[in-house]
C-alpha cells in the first residue's frame, strides 16, 4: 500500500482573521472530500489551534521546523487568500515566495490554489513573484484582475485558471443560533425596520470615512427605521473603529465585541436584512448566506468579487459620503429579491468553477505515484529575473 500523499498549506492562517480561516476551512474539507489517501499539514501562527479545529499537522509558521515540512511533503499549495500583494506588507510577500523557494530547491511541486494576486508595487517583488509562479507546476487565482497583473508582470496567460474564493464553497449556516447569539447580546432581532450590519474595515479611527459612516449610520436609523449592528471581521484590526463608532453612535448601534466562530458569523450575517461590507469575506459571507449587500472597496479584490456576481461597489473608502449611500441603501432593499435571486444564480456557477482546484492537484497526484518527477525548481537568484 502506497503512503499517503503529503500536501503541505502555507497560508495566513492561525492568526485570527476569520476570513483566512474561512479558507482553511474549505480548503482541508474539500481536499480531503475530493482527494483520496492524502495527508495535510498546515502552517500557521498557531499551530496547536489549527491541529485541533482541523485535525491536520500543523507547525508554526516561523519555526526552523518549516524546512524539515517543506522536504517531507509532495506538494506545496500556497492560498487561498491575497498572499502575494505588497501594499499591507513590504515584508509578508517575501515570505510567501520564500517558502515557495523552498520547495524548489528540494525539488517539491508548488500549486497556487484560487489566490487574489496583487496589488504588487515594488518592482523587485514583482519580478521574484513572476520568476517564482514560472515555475509552479499549477497556478489557479480567483479572478480576472489577478491573472491580468500576472500576465502584465511575465506569467503566461495561458498558464493560469481563474475560478473564484474557496470560500464561496462554504456550507451554509442555520439562522437560529446566530439568532441566539443577536438575542444575547441584547439586538432587537424582531424589531421594526431592516437589520442592517456593519463590517468595517479601517485603521483611522478619524476621519472622513467614520465622519460619513456616523452620518449615514444616522439617516438609516431616521429615515429606515433600521436597526445597525457593527461587526469587527477581523478582530485586532477591527475593534478599535467599531468602538469608536459605538462611542460616537451612542444608544444608536450595537458592537460586537467577542470572536464568533465561522458558523456563528454565517448565522450572524444570515440574520441581516442587507450587509455594508468593507471586508471581502464578510461580502462573501453575504453572499453565501443570500443577503443582499453594499460593498465599500478598500483593494481591487472587493471591486473584482462584485463584478463576479454581476454587481460594482459603491465606492471606495476615500469617497464615501452619506448622500450617495442612502441613494444605494434605497436601491438595494428596494430591489432585494432579485439581489438575492441573482446572487443564487451567479454563486452556483463560481462554486462549479472551483473544482478545478483539486481536479489539478488530483493529476499532480496521479503523475506523482506515477513515478514522473518533478520539474527543476533552479534557484530565485538566477538571471532571468
Amino acid at each position: 500500500m502506497s503512503r499517503a500523499y503529503r500536501i503541505l498549506l502555507s497560508g495566513y492562517y492561525g492568526a485570527g482573521n476569520i476570513g483566512d480561516e474561512s479558507i482553511l476551512t474549505v480548503v482541508v474539507e474539500n481536499l480531503r472530500a475530493r482527494l483520496s489517501g492524502v495527508e495535510i499539514t498546515v502552517l500557521s501562527q498557531s499551530p496547536e489551534a489549527t491541529a485541533a479545529k482541523h485535525a491536520v499537522r500543523s507547525v508554526n509558521r516561523r519555526s526552523p521546523a518549516v524546512i524539515g515540512e517543506v522536504r517531507r511533503c509532495d506538494l506545496l499549495i500556497s492560498g487561498g487568500g491575497s498572499l502575494l500583494q505588497d501594499v499591507t506588507s513590504r515584508r509578508s510577500i517575501l515570505y510567501y515566495l520564500a517558502v515557495m523557494w523552498l520547495a524548489f530547491f528540494f525539488r517539491k511541486e508548488v500549486f497556487i490554489y484560487s489566490q487574489g494576486i496583487g496589488p504588487i508595487v515594488s518592482k523587485r517583488n514583482r519580478r521574484l513573484t513572476a520568476w517564482t509562479l514560472r515555475r509552479a507546476a499549477g497556478i489557479v487565482v480567483r479572478d480576472e484582475a489577478s491573472a491580468e497583473l500576472l500576465s502584465e508582470i511575465g506569467v503566461n496567460r495561458e498558464k493560469v485558471i481563474v475560478t473564484a474564493d474557496p470560500v464561496l464553497r462554504i456550507r451554509k449556516a442555520e439562522l437560529a443560533a446566530g439568532r441566539a447569539i443577536l438575542e444575547g447580546e441584547g439586538f432587537d432581532v424582531n424589531g421594526p425596520g431592516p437589520a442592517v450590519g456593519f463590517a468595517v474595515r479601517e485603521r483611522r479611527t478619524t476621519g472622513d470615512f467614520a465622519d460619513e459612516l456616523c452620518l449615514s449610520i444616522r439617516r438609516l436609523r431616521d429615515e429606515a427605521g433600521a436597526r445597525v449592528l457593527l461587526i469587527p471581521f477581523h478582530h485586532a484590526e477591527d475593534l478599535p473603529v467599531i468602538e469608536e463608532l459605538e462611542r460616537r453612535l451612542a444608544g444608536e448601534v450595537l458592537a460586537l465585541k467577542r470572536k464568533y466562530l465561522t458558523d456563528e458569523m454565517l448565522s450572524i450575517i444570515g440574520n441581516m436584512d442587507l450587509l455594508v461590507g468593507v471586508r471581502l469575506h464578510a461580502l462573501i459571507y453575504a453572499a453565501v448566506m443570500g443577503v443582499p449587500m453594499i460593498a465599500v472597496s478598500y483593494d481591487p479584490k472587493i471591486h473584482s468579487f462584485m463584478h463576479s456576481l454581476g454587481m460594482k461597489a459603491m465606492s471606495a473608502v476615500e469617497d464615501f459620503k452619506s448622500e450617495y449611500f442612502m441613494e444605494e441603501f434605497e436601491k438595494t432593499f428596494r430591489d432585494s429579491d432579485a439581489v438575492r435571486r441573482n446572487i443564487g444564480e451567479r454563486l452556483a456557477l463560481l462554486i462549479e468553477k472551483l473544482d478545478t482546484n483539486e481536479e489539478m492537484i488530483g493529476a499532480l497526484m496521479a503523475r506523482k505515484r506515477g513515478g514522473a518527477a518533478p520539474p527543476p525548481g533552479g534557484h530565485p537568484c538566477t538571471t532571468d529575473l
